[in-house]
């Protein structure tokens, strides 16, 4: 470090030099003293003894320049790193050389205010060991006390301090200690003692002491305050860490853009379905990176910015040029500062098409298959193979098909038959049974599967009536030469019921006799007619008005089969 004191050391040696040189004269003219003049030996005397005052007072600015120099070595540490603990050991090596201490000690207050020794030196620059931290800790509570510096020449006689047992045991002699200031706590002391020798610190040791922890104060603050902002840096980096990841994990998209709808920030589910990068897509504006739906987002954006409340639930169908026809949702809301002043938008984008795909598609087999069958279906464990179970069967075929179709157009038919094919599919669902299949101008129907149903036997007999009575409704729409009727019949008893196929094409239906006897019963009833056999009816003979009709002899049946035709219910 350059300085205007460094001079200091050649000019004393300049003036020791002319004082041994004035010596040498006076020594020389002793001879000649009789006949010098009184006034010459009286300025040769008192230029001696002036240039051994100047030498004293040189030498006393030369030390003085020497501590000057030191506190500004010390400052300029304590100005050029945060590192406390090296700082303190410079400040303490210093303090050590320029006091003549053979050892220092910097403690400060512990979170349970208590002294704890931060730094501790000797006279050859080292760290000394926890074993020998053998200090006067009445001379330390003193300073604390009274926030004062404290002097002693010579603690074994200092009356403050003669009696004391650690000044007494440790042999404690020249001690100085100041307090340790920062901004305006007292935090602790700074500590130089010599047990060897006596009367080596005096008030100008003190000040610069004083001075020395002034600077000390300041390394402590600044190491505290750099301390500080580390520890919310790295709080701050981890709490950004987490909201990354969270904001990384969101399945829907995330978009903010500010208020002149430039994108500030966007997450990786919002890349796929934008069909564009995080880098493609931050900076720019809305309209470029939604331009298929801008016209319809447009008018919500500006309900937002007028209104300050959210837009929930905006759902729209555009097409993209990465991916064609899609549906997105929306959800729109203010974005706010800490101030609660808005700043933009949020926007949090949810792809709908293939949910929407999936959808129509439920409601496409739920007009093909009862919705309890569709309840029941778990794609990754469907087996074929069934189980055995009891239900009742029902078969309803349009009458009177075959010949009506030989006068319509194929358009036309179609059209008549799904009213007719739906009529029957509602009777059925209306009771909660569930349609197996449509065997082209016929229904099939069971009843007690795949959800138990007690009264499932009654419940088809109520939807054969009900049939009857939806037939009815359609013939006062229809032309007369539209007016065709069902056929019903009726059976209880057990079934296979299961998937049936193979893993390319499944089928879920019931196999087994009481399906064939149900559908015998059926091709022999007439327009309009219900038949069930006799094992159905002792189920609803309480509830049911049914009138015995004509034993049948079916095919594939050795034995006549036994039914009843259905008036209506008692």
């Amino acid at each position: 470090m350059t300085s205007d004191l460094t001079p200091v050391a050649p000019l004393n040696e300049q003036i020791q030099d002319l004082s041994k040189l004035t010596a040498q004269i006076r020594t020389g003219l002793q001879p000649l003293r009789a006949s010098l003049p009184r006034e010459t030996l009286e300025g040769i005397s008192q230029l001696e003894t002036s240039l051994h005052h100047l030498s004293r007072q040189v030498s006393a600015f030369e030390a003085r320049s020497d501590k000057m120099l030191a506190l500004a070595d010390v400052t300029q540490a304590v100005n050029s790193t945060l590192d406390l603990d090296e700082v303190l050991r410079k400040v303490m090596d210093t303090i050590i050389q320029l006091t003549g201490a053979e050892r220092g000690f910097l403690m400060l207050r512990d979170g349970k205010d208590e002294m704890v020794t931060r730094v501790a030196r000797n006279w050859e620059q080292e760290s000394i060991n926890p074993n020998e931290f053998a200090i006067s800790r009445t001379v330390v509570q003193r300073v604390l006390d009274a926030a004062e510096a404290v002097v002693t020449t010579n603690a074994q006689e200092d009356p403050r301090f003669g009696g004391t047992d650690s000044i007494v045991a440790y042999n404690l002699r020249s001690i100085i200690c100041v307090p340790l200031i920062a901004k305006t706590e007292l935090i602790g002391v700074i500590y130089a003692d010599n047990r060897i020798r006596s009367g080596i610190f005096s008030e100008a040791e003190r000040d610069l002491l004083t001075v020395f922890a002034n600077q000390a104060g300041i390394a402590i603050e600044n190491a505290r305050l750099f301390a500080s902002v580390r520890r919310t840096l790295a709080e701050v980096t981890e709490l950004k860490n987490l909201m990354d990841n969270v904001f990384a994990s969101i399945v829907s998209g995330v978009i903010t853009a500010n208020i002149e709808d430039q994108i500030t920030l966007c997450n990786r589910a919002a890349e796929g379905i934008l069909g564009h990068t995080v880098p493609e897509i931050l900076g720019r504006h809305l309209d470029e990176v939604l331009p298929s739906c801008a016209e319809v987002i447009h008018p919500h954006l500006q309900t937002v910015r007028q209104t300050d409340r959210p837009v929930i639930g905006l759902e729209i169908s555009h097409c993209t040029p990465e991916r064609g026809a899609v549906d997105w949702r929306l959800n729109l809301s203010p974005l706010k500062d800490a101030d609660q002043a808005t700043q933009g938008v949020a926007i949090v984008l949810d792809d709908m098409t293939e949910r929407k795909r999936l959808e129509a598609q439920r409601r496409l087999l739920e007009r093909m298959v009862s919705p309890a069958v569709l309840d029941q279906i778990d794609p990754d464990a469907l087996v074929t193979g069934g189980r055995r179970v009891d239900i009742t069967v029902m078969f309803a075929d349009i009458r009177g098909f075959t010949g009506y179709s030989e006068q319509q157009t194929p358009e036309d038919l179609v059209a008549v038959l799904n009213q007719y094919l739906a009529a029957g599919a509602e009777a059925v669902l209306g009771q909660e049974g569930t349609v197996d299949k449509f065997l082209g101008d016929a229904v099939m129907a069971w009843f007690n599967a795949p959800l138990p149903q007690p009264d499932h036997t009654l419940r088809a007999v109520c939807a054969a009536l009900d049939l009857k009575a939806a037939i009815a409704r359609l013939h006062a729409v229809l032309p007369a030469e539209a007016h065709l009727s069902f056929g019903v019949g009726i059976h209880y008893g057990d079934a296979v019921l299961g998937w049936i196929g193979t893993e390319r094409r499944l089928e879920f239906t019931a196999i087994g006799d009481s399906v064939n006897t149900a559908k015998r019963i059926q091709e022999n009833s007439a327009k309009g007619q219900i038949l069930i056999s006799r094992q159905a009816f002792e189920r609803v003979k309480d509830t049911v008005e049914a009138t015995p009709y004509a034993p049948l002899q079916v095919k594939g049946k050795s034995e006549t089969v036994e039914v009843y035709e259905v008036v209506g219910l008692k």
